[in-house]
């Protein structure tokens, strides 16, 4: 296990860790949670030893095998492929070692070969290719050089790399920044099924419920262990605040607004499954208002001047990019036949894989590009803003958020221009620093409220949230739900996309075409998209080699897989099992003592409340372990008996 004791950790001046405890257990899913600079990446740092600490220790295991994405990437001229295989540094060592043998070295030869199958050696390929497929690389892409990919793709490429790695600890800090909605969905599933440890830095709160079983929280200097997801910490935390009567007064006042909101919502929500599955995230939000409070982070979109009922209008229009963005001089059409409208309260989420055209067509709208063909009819007082992915570049890092605010703003009093930045959560002296050593979250912050000043009547947000943490996700979707204007939204944010929008539209196949249904169905479909790909795929690849040998070899290499999978859930059922053992023996104990009158005499009073509390704690971590045991049991079931089919 990893377990902290009286752990002192700063950076400069700033304390972020003092006198801290904490334990994690073998197996677990760990979610590491705080605001933005509160020392979750400081902490990931001193597990793999790149910081020591000021005080106090951090121990785990020296046998733990460590797996994490690497931030600067070598070798990028090597093939995706490879370079992920790469991650496997034990299986490289071996292969090199192989290489360096003589032919008449046959006893090292055998060694090394047996070391080979035991290390996967000739399934590494395919693994590597499952990763990269997994995440979004489409197979002609498995042998390009890493360097031909961008920023975005060879982060995923270093994410496959960490994940080829065999690892006990896998530390994961925002592994979701650069994936689609799709790309998270097959790492939460991958993550289901690996063995080991995981500790995982997130702002995707829908990523982090669906993968955390234990959220550790940044507080006051410590880190504080909470049982279950995210959702389940949430509830936790905001019940502990509720017992603190000026919150509860304070929160009074924020409930009535986002109630007096539902309820407008709820009067004219249809009955479609997206419009209750904003209901329901609506209502969230007000269960968890002190939470908000406690924030600081109050975003007040200002409302609009005037909202027209027909915003705009694309008709038969063709989306890309012109004949002079081309190398051989002709127009890149991206999407067709696009025919759509955006009314005023419109509120829709764009949904698409990576690469299928989201950006193009919220370019398009935003005025940044023109149609290829077609019309694009704006109202008459239209007024768009317009956040795009590369928004924070057009920050100036010499100026204050205060001096980006006068440049656009000339003649308002600097109060009104400071109010506005508060509600952003810039108060104080912040106002007045260069925005340069400003994290990605307060500068996206800042962007935003920029955008927003000039009091738009439509938002078009092309992944707002990518840089925000957990505290001003949360305070922008609020805003976003009590924004009367119009909203399109383009986010991996699956949370975002609940709490603001009411329709979806989905970006495929050069179409873009209203969706109806809500995330749940749109992860169906996706399911069911790729399973037509695959069995497209399989019609046409060619038939299957005669081969007897080959295949005596395909099938020893499915049984050393198999086995391979089986062996880590069989050693988890073991402790599982022995744990199991210990608690019904403990308990055991527990109800004869307890059975007995003199039990509840004068001569244990003492002894009485202590047995008692460790009597329901035992009964519930056996609870607990029936059902890991059911959980591990169905996993090894489902995968089958090596050498069976």
């Amino acid at each position: 296990m990893i377990r902290a004791a009286g752990l002192t950790l700063r950076r400069g001046v700033k304390v972020l860790l003092e006198n801290a405890e904490f334990v994690v257990h073998p197996g677990e899913r760990v979610g590491i949670v705080g605001k933005n600079g509160a020392g979750k990446s400081s902490l990931f740092s001193l597990l793999q030893g790149e910081i020591d600490p000021d005080a106090g220790s951090l121990d785990m295991p020296a046998s733990w095998r460590l797996a994490s994405v690497e931030q600067i990437l070598h070798d990028t001229g090597r093939p995706a492929r490879d370079f992920v295989i790469d991650g496997d540094r034990h299986l490289r060592e071996l292969q090199a070692r192989r290489a360096a043998l003589d032919p008449d070295q046959g006893q090292a030869i055998a060694e090394l070969e047996a070391a080979l199958v035991e290390a996967g050696a000739w399934s590494a390929p395919s693994r590597a290719e499952q990763l990269l497929a997994g995440l979004g690389f489409a197979p002609d892409e498995w042998t390009r050089p890493v360097a031909s990919f961008s920023g975005g793709w060879q982060m995923r490429i270093a994410l496959a790399r960490a994940l080829m790695a065999p690892s006990d600890l896998l530390l994961l800090d925002e592994p979701t920044n650069h994936l689609d909605l799709d790309a998270m969905l097959w790492l939460e599933r991958w993550l289901a099924g690996y063995p080991g440890t995981v500790l995982l830095i997130s702002h995707d709160t829908e990523f982090l419920d669906a993968v955390a079983r234990v959220i550790l929280h940044f507080e006051q200097d410590k880190l504080v262990r909470y049982k279950g997801g995210y959702e389940s910490f949430l509830e936790q935390r905001a019940e502990r605040l509720r017992q603190n009567r000026l919150a509860i007064q304070r929160q009074a006042r924020e409930t009535a607004h986002l109630q007096s909101f539902i309820d407008r919502f709820k009067a004219k929500a249809t009955k479609a499954k997206q419009a209750q599955s904003r209901v329901k995230a609506l209502a969230r939000m007000q269960t968890l208002a002190p939470l908000a409070i406690e924030s600081g982070i109050d975003i007040r979109l200002p409302e609009p001047a005037q909202t027209p009922d027909v915003l705009l209008t694309l008709e038969d229009a063709a989306l890309g990019y012109p004949p002079d963005s081309a190398a051989d001089g002709s127009p890149r059409t991206i999407l067709q036949d696009v025919s759509l409208m955006v009314r005023g309260g419109s509120r829709i989420g764009i949904l698409g894989v990576n690469g299928a055209g989201k950006s193009t067509l919220v370019k398009t709208l935003a005025r940044e590009l023109r149609p290829l063909a077609g019309d694009y009819r704006p109202a008459k007082g239209l007024e768009i803003g317009y956040f795009a992915q590369q928004q924070l570049d057009v920050l100036e890092p010499g100026l204050s958020p205060l001096q980006h605010f006068t440049r656009i703003a000339p003649d308002t009093r600097e109060q009104e221009l400071r109010n506005m930045l508060g509600g952003f959560g810039f108060g104080g002296d912040m106002v007045n620093q260069p925005v340069a050593p400003f994290s990605g979250g307060e500068k996206a912050r800042l962007a935003l409220a920029l955008i927003v000043w000039r009091k738009p009547n439509l938002l078009l947000l092309d992944e707002p949230s990518n840089h925000l943490d957990v505290d001003t996700r949360e305070a922008l979707a609020r805003a976003l739900a009590g924004f009367p204007g119009s909203v399109l939204l383009v986010s991996h944010d699956r949370h975002l996309l609940r709490t603001t929008v009411d329709n979806f539209w989905i970006v495929a196949d050069g179409r873009v075409q209203p969706f109806d249904g809500d995330l749940e169905d749109y992860r169906d479909w996706l399911q069911q998209r790729q399973a037509q790909h695959n069995q497209i795929a399989r019609a046409a690849a060619p038939a299957p080699s005669q081969d007897r040998k080959a295949q005596r070899r395909e099938q020893a290499q499915a049984r050393q897989e198999l086995a391979a999978r089986r062996k880590p859930l069989e050693a988890r059922l073991k402790r599982v099992e022995e744990a199991m053992a210990k608690a019904q023996a403990r308990l055991a104990e527990l109800d004869a003592l307890m059975a007995d009158p003199a039990f509840y005499t004068d001569a244990h009073k003492d002894a009485r409340p202590r047995l008692m509390a460790e009597h329901g704690e035992l009964s519930k971590a056996l609870q607990g372990h029936e059902e890991d045991w059911l959980d591990l049991q169905t996993e090894i079931e489902a995968l089958g008996e090596p050498g069976k089919s």
